[in-house]
């Protein structure tokens, strides 16, 4: 059992910069690949990035590659997600998420845990 907690979220200007964290409890953090998804007013979930276990391979979305950077810190039982110049676009409820299978994956219904999502807020 994994639980996750969100933070970091807030309100920003188009071009800012913001840092997400998720925490999460369990001794079995590292064995878990971690995601991130966001989810807009009136829009499906969708997967933004993905990190393997150990941190060696990492899988974004098109639209936030070279932007955003997802890692870990597995002692401190965290993934980050870096978001630079940030888009209206962006603006979502996002959700870290762990999946207790090996390979990364891009698919909500791969991931075994939720939290409860942080709001990021882009204005233009």
């Amino acid at each position: 059992q994994v639980q996750l907690v969100e933070s970091g979220g807030g309100l920003v200007q188009a071009g800012d910069s913001l840092r997400l964290s998720c925490a999460a409890s369990g001794r079995t953090f590292s064995s878990y690949a971690m995601g991130w998804f966001r989810q807009a007013p009136g829009k499906e979930r969708e997967f933004v990035a993905a990190i393997n276990w150990i941190g060696s391979i990492t899988h974004y979305t098109d639209s936030v590659k070279g932007r955003f950077t997802i890692s870990r810190d597995n002692p401190k039982n965290t993934v980050y997600l870096q978001m630079n110049r940030l888009e209206p676009e962006g603006t979502a409820v996002y959700y870290c998420a762990a999946d207790r299978r090996i390979l990364i994956a891009t698919n909500v219904d791969d991931y075994d845990y939720w939290g409860q999502g942080t709001q990021v807020t882009v204005s233009s």
